[in-house]
């Protein structure tokens, strides 16, 4: 069974960056490197979004609040997921999440039936 962990959140003032990393235990490299992973959010008050995704080809999708901002990564060997978040406004204000599951890949299939990490606060002041 996958387990997911994030670090990286923490506060930071609008334009700056953050790093967000997702380590994955319980799943080998070799199926860890087959499953879809992606990211999401819940800004204060509200539903939970998603960020991007990434397959196993390294195909990546981006909701359009994060294109141009955001970069989704992943490293197969160390079993980490990324998200390097740049030019932060305080709308990235939001608990994220790291999510897992295998293909098809999808912002929806990973919202449905993925395996989630605990989340970790970003907060972006001015």
């Amino acid at each position: 069974q996958v387990q997911l962990e994030e670090s990286g959140g923490g506060s930071v003032q609008a334009g700056g960056s953050l790093k967000l990393s997702c380590k994955a235990s319980g799943v080998t490299r070799y199926d860890l490197n087959r499953y879809c992973l992606g990211w999401f959010r819940q800004p204060p008050g509200k539903e939970r979004e998603g960020v991007a995704n990434i397959d196993s080809d390294g195909d990546t999708t981006y909701a359009d609040s994060a294109k141009g901002r955001f970069t989704i990564s992943r490293d197969h060997r160390e079993k980490v997921l990324y998200l390097q978040m740049n030019n932060l406004t305080p709308e990235d204000t939001a608990m994220y999440y790291c999510a897992a599951d295998k293909p098809p890949c999808s912002a929806a299939t990973l919202a449905a039936v993925g395996t989630w990490g605990q989340g970790i606060q970003v907060t972006v002041s001015l």
